[in-house]
């Protein structure tokens, strides 16, 4: 039997609270109610054919039509004579919906946190009115929540950590556990020219509101035994944060960027050369130093697609870099070494020279395996040597 039952009936009404628009409508959005459900029910031969079941389906409805209104119908019938049956389901009250449901105290909670914004900020009821289901999952936060907004609008771009913030009950935790949702906050209420736009995302969350944050760091090696920024003899294995990076004046020529770890701590000793311990994707970090651009670039990564996109990306900082180790002669040297990529990259690359291009397409292809891939690590060492030398 496929007639709408008491279930069903809930179900759909269900939909609306897992869209919240229920809330929506508490929040003073356009009211729902009345409103009319999928009601479906016999036809006239199963009315003939099935009576008792109608019976039945008719007596379920009622009995639970206290959060909603039938309306009925006459049905005439030459056998059966005429019945009133269901022709409509409504609710007519938001009240009586989240009764269905037994969400009134979910509702009581949201309308508390309505008028605690009404009388904070009522410039973020908009925000509530769009994303009710989430302010309930916050609502025990959201008073502090709050308080952190009316706080950076007395201190627009302040220039501390967030750690230094002053409030009661507020701790870094809680703003740095909730920076998404801080963020649509904020920008609803922020003045314009009190957030920097360049910077988006969790990760951007400090710097587009005006707060300090933990300073990116470049970690690098020098190669060549007679150039030292340590006083001591030990391996020139150093980390600088990107401002300390930027202002360097090193007496080198060759700058190797490898994104493998141990590539970088065993990386040989080159004269007039140091290593940088390369971060994926993102060059900001290095962007920074304008002396790289006066040194030979050398990029070491893995031969896969991915490798070849963030190389194309390294050239949108360093126009002048060149690849190393990313050429057709080392992957098919490596071929007992290859592996699999999991999720390849597929766009176009503009920066990539006419051999890497070339590469890159076959890679993406398939020319050479299925999504195969030559990690940098399992290049030998020898073969790194002499292609050292031969530079």
């Amino acid at each position: 039997m496929t007639w709408t039952t008491p279930a069903d009936l809930k179900t759909q009404v269900q939909k609306l609270w897992d869209r919240g628009l229920l809330l929506a409508s508490v929040a003073g959005g356009e009211s729902l109610f009345p409103r009319r459900l999928t009601l479906k029910g016999p036809d006239s031969r199963e009315l003939s054919e099935r009576f008792p079941e109608v019976r039945d389906w008719i007596a379920g409805l009622s009995a639970a039509a206290g959060p909603y209104r039938i309306e009925w119908r006459s049905v005439n019938h030459r056998i059966l004579g005429t019945n009133e049956i269901p022709a409509a389901i409504w609710i007519d009250r938001l009240s009586d919906a989240l009764g269905l449901l037994g969400k009134r105290r979910a509702a009581d909670q949201f309308a508390a946190l309505i008028e605690l914004t009404r009388d904070k900020q009522p410039e973020l009821i908009p925000w509530l009115t769009r994303r009710p289901l989430r302010a309930l999952e916050l609502a025990e936060d959201w008073p502090r929540l709050l308080e952190i907004v009316a706080w950076l609008l007395k201190h627009p771009r302040p220039a501390i950590y967030l750690r230094q913030i002053d409030l009661p009950g507020v701790h870094t935790k809680l703003i740095e556990g909730h920076r998404g949702v801080l963020a649509a906050l904020l920008d609803l209420v922020m003045p314009e020219d009190s957030i920097d736009g360049t910077h988006t995302g969790i990760g951007g969350f400090c710097r587009r509101y005006g707060f300090l944050d933990k300073p990116s760091r470049v970690r690098f090696r020098l190669l060549d035994s007679t150039v030292r920024l340590l006083p001591v003899e030990a391996d020139q294995d150093v980390t600088l944060t990107q401002s300390a990076f930027a202002s360097l004046v090193l007496p080198v020529s060759k700058v190797f960027i490898t994104e493998n770890e141990i590539n970088f701590l065993a990386f040989p000793d080159i004269s007039d050369a140091m290593v940088i311990f390369g971060a994926g994707y993102g060059f900001d970090n290095l962007a920074a130093a304008p002396w790289l651009h006066e040194k030979e670039i050398y990029y070491w990564g893995d031969i896969d697609t991915h490798g070849f996109a963030i190389l194309n990306q390294l050239r949108g900082f360093l126009p002048h870099a060149v690849s190393f180790l990313m050429d057709q002669q080392t992957l098919l040297a490596h071929r007992a070494l290859w592996g699999v990529e999991t999720q390849p990259e597929t766009g176009t690359l503009a920066r990539l020279n006419s051999e890497e291009s070339a590469l890159y397409n076959q890679l993406r292809r398939n020319h050479w395996g299925e999504r195969i891939r030559l990690e940098q690590e399992r290049i030998g060492f020898d073969f790194l040597c002499n292609v050292l030398r031969r530079l």
